[in-house]
């Protein structure tokens, strides 16, 4: 018997993935998507209590495709009977946790997902692709047929130079710090390195737990400080449709130029938290109190040491160009992350896809990958996107925009409608011409 023929299979089951999965599901194309872990969680380490997302609830997997969708979030509140506790809590941004289930909800009712199926190999044939998984369930490999393929295997921990042989209950990226929440506390002294949400999160969530006075906490952050997420109006308008377009259209060199200009965008802190954290900072030296409290911006963290009592870090204040050493029990690294692209992706595809510089791929305004031969069968990713498609690339928000592109380009017509004049400034001179 012939093997069936799918439309599209999607690697890596992510919230961008997951969110293609479900607008296909009310869709004629045929899917099939694949996944190594044995269920959904999304960044499971890192669900801390009190902690929300970035982006209103709105920027869910369907609603900016398909507002009727069954997978809408407001759908999911209707479902869990949490209509009216959300009409009155009255705020967008809603909980880690509670987005997590969202999306776990969703997962337990899409057909077509395979947890625990490891993907090692994609054969390019002439006019499709065979998809090579290993059943970790039944030991076992297995081959499938698709059209088109979508790259969903997102981005995996960035960790410093060196560190890779240190002890990971000791020296731990925030991926993990829920899973070593109860070791950090108990130790005496514990540094974060890093200057993002992740690293401030982290940081205040030990400050809120912190008991003991004899319990040091420390931040070293290589910025210039702790500067808070531009959420002006205009300022969002980055995230738009539109911008997408004029950043894509821009060369490689004018696309690296524009990401510097956008850091408080890209990188900044959630204005709650930094309110949060100096509100707990406040309270703790309340009456002359000690913090038992250090941050440090400006410090470059260079190296670390493993000693026989603790670890010695080898700094550098950047502005003032000297270096210093400092001793702690504890590190968490919160370096972010880099693309994660399996070793079988550049060994099938390397030499056929064309790039920009040496990490960079080219990349479709359509997410595809830009093959040196013409071709019906198409490659797409959502994984390493940042430089072909701007800062957006990693925002929810955008995402469903993303899969409105791909799902319209594998069916040959306009599945969902796609948003349109979204900004109010206009970002290229080429539309006065």
């Amino acid at each position: 018997m012939s093997k069936p023929l799918y439309d599209v299979i999607g690697i890596g089951i992510g919230p961008y993935n997951l969110g293609l999965a479900a607008l296909l599901e009310e869709t004629d194309l045929s899917s099939a998507f694949f996944d190594d872990t044995p269920k959904f969680e999304w960044h499971p380490g890192m669900l801390i209590d009190g902690m929300d997302l970035q982006v209103p609830f709105l920027a869910d997997l369907t609603t900016f495709a398909d507002p009727k969708n069954p997978y809408t979030f407001m759908n999911y509140l209707h479902e869990h009977n949490r209509m009216f506790p959300f009409f009155f809590h009255q705020q967008f941004k809603i909980p880690r946790q509670e987005y997590n289930h969202y999306l776990q909800w969703v997962a337990e009712q899409l057909k077509g997902l395979y947890f625990n199926h490891l993907i090692t190999d994609v054969i390019d044939h002439s006019d499709h692709y065979e998809v090579i998984a290993f059943d970790k369930d039944n030991n076992q490999k297995e081959s499938y047929l698709t059209k088109h393929v979508v790259l969903g295997t997102g981005s995996k921990p960035l960790i410093l130079d060196g560190m890779d042989d240190l002890p990971r209950e000791d020296v731990i990226h925030t991926s993990r710090y829920l899973f070593e929440k109860e070791s950090l506390l108990d130790s005496k002294h514990v540094t974060v390195v890093g200057s993002g949400q992740s690293a401030l999160e982290v940081f205040l969530d030990l400050l809120e737990e912190q008991k003991r006075n004899d319990m040091k906490l420390t931040l070293l952050s290589r910025t210039g400080g702790l500067f808070q997420l531009d959420q002006a109006k205009f300022a969002q308008e980055f995230f738009t449709p539109e911008y997408v377009d004029y950043f894509h259209a821009l060369t490689f060199d004018q696309r690296q130029k524009n990401l510097e200009t956008l850091g408080a965008l890209r990188k900044g802190i959630d204005p709650d938290t930094l309110t949060r954290l100096y509100t707990q900072l406040y309270h703790k030296t309340a009456g002359g109190q000690k913090s038992h409290v250090l941050i440090n911006p400006m410090t470059e963290v260079k190296s670390i040491e493993r000693k026989e009592k603790g670890y010695l870090l080898e700094c550098e204040q950047s502005q003032e160009e000297k270096t210093f050493h400092y001793q702690t029990d504890k590190v968490i690294l919160a370096t972010g992350y880099k693309p994660n692209l399996p070793s079988w992706f550049l060994d099938r595809f390397q030499e056929k896809i064309k790039w920009e510089d040496e990490k960079s791929f080219e990349v479709s305004r359509d997410y595809q990958l830009v093959f040196k031969d013409q071709r019906e069968h198409h490659f797409f990713t959502l994984t390493n996107l940042v430089h072909s498609h701007g800062a957006g690339a990693t925002n929810l928000g955008l995402s469903v925009h993303r899969n409105i592109h791909i799902i319209n380009q594998i069916a040959g017509k306009k599945v969902y409608k796609n948003q349109q004049d979204t900004a109010f400034q206009t970002f290229s001179m080429t539309d006065f011409s």
